[in-house]
Parts: structure tokens; C-alpha cells; sequence
């Protein structure tokens, strides 16, 4: 399953609801099991970007469904990155002409 990583940065209304923040991971991670993908971990970050996740999706359509549903809630902008195996970015190289 292809694997993306998400850099996301609080709105406003998401930084003055920051207490509910666990909530909305738990409900996120359930949104992510339902569209046959996996949370596969979350990070709170310090500098520009805020938290960071890991995940993985069944395509790209699914992902970017995901974070489209995610960042329609109003408490998290999104910059999603498709990331590729050590084996995967093996592969890509030797295809290479």
C-alpha cells in the first residue's frame, strides 16, 4: 500500500480548540481504517509546521479523498508528499535508462 506523509499546520479554529485535538486524532484514525487505510503514526512538531503523520492509503485518490475530508473539518491545513520505499526508490533507480 502506498505510504504518504502529511505536514499539517492548525488553523485558527483549530488552535483555539486544541484541547479536542486528541479526540480528533482518534476519530481521524477511524476515518483512515474505514477508507482501507492506516494512521501509522503522528508527531507534534515545533517550527513552522505543527504535527506530522504517517499514513497509508489504498491509491492516491484515497489519500487525497483523506485529506480532503480532513482539512474540510476547518482545524488543519494539509501538504501531503507520496514517499517511497527504500525497495521502491531501489527499484525506480535501476529502471532508470
Amino acid at each position: 500500500m502506498p505510504t504518504y506523509i502529511s505536514l499539517l499546520r492548525y488553523t485558527q479554529k483549530g488552535i483555539e480548540e486544541i484541547k479536542q485535538s486528541p479526540t480528533r486524532l482518534d476519530a481521524a484514525k477511524k476515518i483512515f481504517r474505514d477508507a482501507g487505510g492506516e494512521l501509522k503514526a503522528f508527531y507534534l512538531t515545533t517550527g513552522r509546521i505543527d504535527a506530522v503523520t504517517i499514513f497509508e492509503a489504498p491509491s492516491d485518490e484515497a489519500a487525497a479523498r483523506l485529506t480532503l475530508t480532513l482539512g474540510a473539518h476547518g482545524n488543519i491545513r494539509t501538504e501531503t508528499l507520496r514517499a517511497f520505499t527504500e525497495a521502491e526508490y531501489r527499484k525506480i533507480v535501476a529502471a532508470l535508462p
